[in-house]
């Protein structure tokens, strides 16, 4: 419970808050500025947090992309639906980014794993190096990338159908649900995959 109460301002930043600034200024506005106006409580959210904790993480550095491509969106005339799929778009974005680092000795998730270890443990980053000579390792991360890289693909043209065929205000309260929804999903299923692996003799430790 004191868990849930902690995460309360949060959630409302994200979720509660963008609907409601959507309905208190739609009619008088517009769409488009509603919109624009209903990303700047995740945004604030978010410079709180980086202010807080002084370290930018996946989760603000999307937001603050969505906001930037809502700006850009603006600027160029954008239409309100292009407005609303600002973060199914740069979700989406990620997804390319994550198939396209395949062709690299890498994949971005490596470095992305290696970023939370050096944030979580007292080794850091250079042990975790350490762990992708292992046998097995290398596949591992690879399969990771092709499972998240298209399932961000899936979510953002999911998104995008659903930006299409419902009213704004209800985009803007079940979509953060569905995207959450999905990105919990491909996190039960990479603990699973990485736990199955660890039973290979896989392992996310570095050498000590």
């Amino acid at each position: 419970m004191k868990k849930l109460l902690r995460k309360t301002p949060e959630l409302c930043a994200n979720f509660l808050a963008p609907y409601l600034v959507y309905q208190l200024l739609h009619t008088q506005y517009g769409d488009t500025i509603a919109l624009i106006a209903s990303a700047i409580p995740p945004l604030l959210w978010s410079i709180y947090e980086l202010i807080k904790t002084r370290r930018l993480d996946a989760i603000s550095i999307l937001v603050i992309a969505s906001i930037l491509f809502t700006l850009a969106a603006t600027g160029m005339g954008g239409s309100a639906r292009l407005i609303q799929v600002r973060e199914a778009l740069v979700t989406g974005l990620v997804g390319v980014m994550f198939l396209t680092s395949l062709a690299f000795p890498r994949p971005m998730i490596f470095y992305l794993a290696r970023a939370t270890m050096a944030r979580n443990t007292e080794a850091g980053a250079a042990s975790f190096e350490a762990i992708w000579n292992k046998p097995g390792v290398p596949h591992s991360f690879r399969i990771l990338t092709i499972v998240w890289g298209l399932g961000l693909i899936v979510q953002t043209a999911l998104m995008v159908y659903l930006a299409y065929i419902w009213t704004i205000s209800r985009y803007l309260l079940i979509s953060p649900i569905l995207g959450y929804g999905i990105i919990g999903l491909l996190l039960l299923w990479s603990f699973a995959y990485i736990a199955r692996r660890k039973g290979a003799g896989f392992s996310l430790q570095g050498s000590k």
